[in-house]
């Protein structure tokens, strides 16, 4: 039996796509049900299902991020949109990071049945899973996932940041995200903030009433001897040496 889960935050959806589908007759059955992405994202976790039904317009979820993190972890999962959210570019997007169909609410049973058949034949045989090379969408999603990772370590540099914040933030493990981001970038989440402080810092460093230990404060170093470290490292040579030849160029 194929392994379904349900994840809308309108419990009449849910309950109507359980109890209404002939799940049995497609050789499916739904294991668990959930109301929001985060809760979805833990059953599927729990029960690795087959296939997912999913809406992607839920309060404080990405959709489209949630759609690359689970191809990006689970490249066989099979993933069906069931949204009211009309956006022809959301759609082609929803696409091409491997969503198996994308049907607009209300959806009729007929395409919903015609979902189930679609990817009830694009699971894998479960003998020769993982055998294959990657799929495209596989490294769509990665791709998709480490641009949300840097746009979110660059708009929050200054905090105290975590790998473990922009993982939760892009709905994958913190492995997994640094497995991503050391195979997009050739780096890890440390060097890569670190990357971005110290650009940061070279800039505000041109405003000559800005001392070194305000620079440091301000793109998210707490430690004045840290930052030196990290800024010599990076540079060839401390803060105040790059901030004389920035003047005496």
């Amino acid at each position: 039996m194929y392994k379904v889960i349900l994840i809308d935050d309108e419990p009449i959806i849910v309950q109507g796509l359980a109890r209404s589908v002939p799940w049995e007759k497609y050789g499916c059955q739904v294991v668990d049900t959930a109301g929001d992405g985060l809760e979805g994202k833990r059953l599927i976790e729990k029960h690795a299902p087959d296939m997912v039904f999913l809406d992607i317009c839920m309060p404080q979820m990405d959709g489209l991020a949630m759609v690359a993190a689970l191809h990006s972890q689970y490249r066989d999962l099979q993933i069906t949109i069931l949204t009211g959210f009309r956006d022809f570019d959301y759609a082609k997007q929803a696409l091409n990071l491997g969503v198996a169909r994308y049907l607009l609410k209300p959806s009729n049973m007929e395409e919903i049945e015609e979902a189930i058949r679609y990817m009830a034949s694009r699971v894998p045989d479960r003998e020769e899973d993982g055998q294959e090379a990657p799929a495209e969408h596989e490294n769509v999603a990665g791709n998709f996932i480490v641009r949300n990772a840097l746009a979110y370590i660059a708009e929050n540099y200054k905090e105290k940041l975590l790998l473990s914040d922009v993982a939760e933030k892009t709905y994958v493990s913190q492995w997994h995200l640094s497995k991503l981001l050391n195979k997009e970038t050739g780096q890890n989440f440390s060097e890569i903030l670190n990357g971005v402080r110290i650009d940061k810092a070279k800039e505000l460093m041109k405003d000559p009433s800005l001392r070194i230990g305000d620079v440091a404060e301000q793109v998210g170093f707490l430690d004045l001897a840290h930052f030196s470290r990290v800024f010599k490292k990076l540079n060839g040579m401390s803060a105040n040496e790059y901030r004389n030849r920035q003047r005496e160029d």
